[in-house]
């Protein structure tokens, strides 16, 4: 995964037309203020990619630091 440290996570609430989301999934969020100013988020779906979705698709959720290293270690042992 690009740059963990600066990871934020995002719960997926729809994903009309978007095969590699899943609804009530939590993804990583990467940096992208070009995307952002568009109305974008770049996330790591199901593909293992990180892709532009609308951001009207999640809710940005703030974690303990405990749950960002669990879900650091799910998706390196799923890469």
């Amino acid at each position: 995964m690009k740059n963990a440290s600066a990871t934020q996570y995002a719960i997926c609430l729809k994903n009309k037309g978007c095969e590699d989301l899943v609804v009530r999934k939590v993804y990583p969020v990467l940096p992208d203020e070009r995307a952002e100013k568009e109305k974008h988020l770049r996330v790591i779906d199901e593909s293992g990619e990180d892709y532009l979705y609308p951001a009207s698709y999640f809710f940005i959720i703030e974690l303990p630091q405990r749950a960002k290293r669990a879900l650091r270690q799910k998706l390196t042992v799923a890469a």
